[in-house]
């Protein structure tokens, strides 16, 4: 019998074959999990519905996450086709790319609300929503992504930084209120791996490099290894664990230079 059997989970944020949500859902797939997915715009819906359909049973249903009426819309469709849910996994993030690149100080007021709204507040507002459907599991699991630059300055990130770290805090405070439903909340900080949204970002492929001469294990994060972690996350095997954030980074952040 797979670890999973049974259990029903909702992954926003698959973008493409490459993306860290779609390594997550290959992983909980593996294991037995019905899942359904979001996609945001008919540019997407293409890439994600050609990658989810090789998943029996998978749902694939549009959600813009700045839009509660979408947002309760998704789980409502979820709620018909699952009847329950067992895991929501958080991958969503935005920053125009204006403020990601030069001064943090000249960070507009508009990049700064965007990128909170999108890439931290979301995650409060999709997990109120799957609050019902947890219920009927007995409990649930979130796992939101999140990156060193939340805790660290790091060139390039800027304003992502900002949310991620605000991302964090939501972790940290969702798992505190939710903990009596039995409903866990954790985060994962990942190492960079070379995803289309990574791509955007300032001097990515130096990146790369410096953490694979850097980090213990003297190599970077695969996407695979990011996707087991998600799964020991959003299993009973982590049945104690919430509030967390547990690098998958090869060991980067325990390093002093």
């Amino acid at each position: 019998m797979a670890l999973l059997d049974g259990k029903t989970g909702i992954i926003f944020g698959v973008a493409n074959k490459r993306s860290i949500a779609w390594a997550i859902a290959q992983a909980l797939a593996r294991e037995g999990m019905r899942l359904a997915f979001t996609y945001q715009g008919e540019r997407l819906k293409e890439s994600v519905e050609a990658l989810t359909s090789t998943m029996p049973e998978a749902l694939l249903l549009p959600c813009d996450v700045t839009a509660d009426a979408e947002i309760d819309s998704v789980f409502a469709e979820v709620d018909a086709k699952f009847g329950r849910l067992d895991a929501l996994v958080h991958s969503v993030a935005f920053a125009p790319r204006e403020d990601l690149e030069g001064d943090f100080f000249k960070t507009s007021r508009e990049g700064y609300k965007t990128s909170h709204d999108i890439s931290a507040y979301s995650l409060v507002g999709l997990t109120r929503a799957a609050l019902p459907l947890f219920e009927k599991s007995g409990g649930g699991a979130v796992l939101a992504m999140s990156y060193y630059g939340a805790v660290k300055a790091i060139e390039g990130y800027n304003v992502m930084g900002v949310a991620k770290a605000s991302l964090e805090a939501s972790v940290r405070y969702l798992a505190a209120n939710l903990g009596p439903k039995n409903v866990r909340v954790n985060a994962i900080s990942a190492g960079p791996v070379n995803t289309l949204a990574a791509r955007g970002i300032k001097g990515f492929t130096g990146m790369l490099h410096h953490y694979a001469e850097r980090a213990p294990l003297r190599r970077n994060v695969e996407l695979e290894e990011i996707g087991n972690a998600a799964l020991f996350l959003l299993s009973s095997m982590s049945s104690a664990i919430t509030g967390e954030v547990i690098y998958v980074d090869c060991g980067y952040n325990i390093i002093g230079l």
